[in-house]
């Protein structure tokens, strides 16, 4: 007798069961989903917010470390600007020390030469010579080394550097004390160590005397500063060569 074929029916219980777990794993994503990511963003924006806050803080400190930073450097260059305003003062003293120093060298070398020449001169003068020029000493009345019957006066100053920095004063008070003790003469004038005339208007002439004169004379000698070599060689010869004469 023939077997009669089984019909097959639509769906199967393994194909229920299938269909179940499928539903019920999606189920389970969805829960999982639904439960586990609004923590999970929560969480990251807290720590955003925190690290934020802390960015923002640290740039705070940055910016104050920065302020400070500007003020202590505006701080240094002021004192560097200072130290370089003193070093340059202390340059110009040391320049000028220098210049002082050389000056006093050849002030010192050349009274040297004129100490050894005036010995070698006074080693020169015969017996006759020297006890005519002690008699001429002892017979001569001088006052501030001028004869006291002078009619004319030549002073021949040393104007050098060293000389108007450290004995001006005294220099002005003897000149004064000269001019006060010759009252009246026909005829002054000023001439420096190296032969050059404080009253230029009056080169090779006499200065004629009066009290006027006398006053405007010690004004500008206050403040006459005109270049020598601290010899009185030169000065000397000049006032010599210029303004002797056997009648007066």
């Amino acid at each position: 007798m023939p077997r009669k074929r089984r019909e097959m029916a639509e769906f199967s219980l393994s194909f229920l069961d299938v269909i179940c777990c499928g539903f019920g794993a999606v189920i389970l994503l969805l829960m999982i989903t639904k439960t586990v990511q609004p923590q999970i963003i929560e969480a990251s924006t807290v720590n955003l917010e925190g690290l934020v806050a802390d960015l923002q803080e640290q740039l705070f400190e940055i910016r104050g470390d920065t302020k400070f930073l500007n003020r202590d450097l505006t701080a240094r260059q002021e004192q560097l600007s200072e130290y370089k305003e003193r070093i340059a003062i202390l340059r110009g003293q040391l320049a000028s020390a220098r210049s002082r120093y050389d000056s006093l060298q050849i002030e010192t070398s050349t009274n040297s030469v004129i100490t050894e020449q005036l010995a070698i001169a006074r080693q020169s003068l015969t017996e006759e010579m020297q006890r005519l020029l002690d008699g001429l000493e002892i017979q001569s009345n001088l006052i501030g080394g001028i004869p006291v019957d002078s009619e004319y006066i030549i002073f021949v100053i040393d104007t050098s550097g060293s000389m108007f920095s450290y004995a001006w004063d005294r220099m002005m008070r003897e000149i004064e004390s000269t001019l006060n003790i010759n009252p009246n003469v026909k005829g002054i004038q000023i001439m420096n160590d190296m032969g050059n005339y404080m009253f230029s208007r009056y080169r090779g002439q006499w200065i004629p005397d009066t009290a006027g004169r006398r006053r405007v004379l010690m004004q500008n000698l206050r403040n006459w500063n005109e270049f020598s070599t601290s010899s009185p060689v030169e000065g000397i010869t000049a006032a010599i060569r210029t303004f002797y004469d056997p009648n007066k």
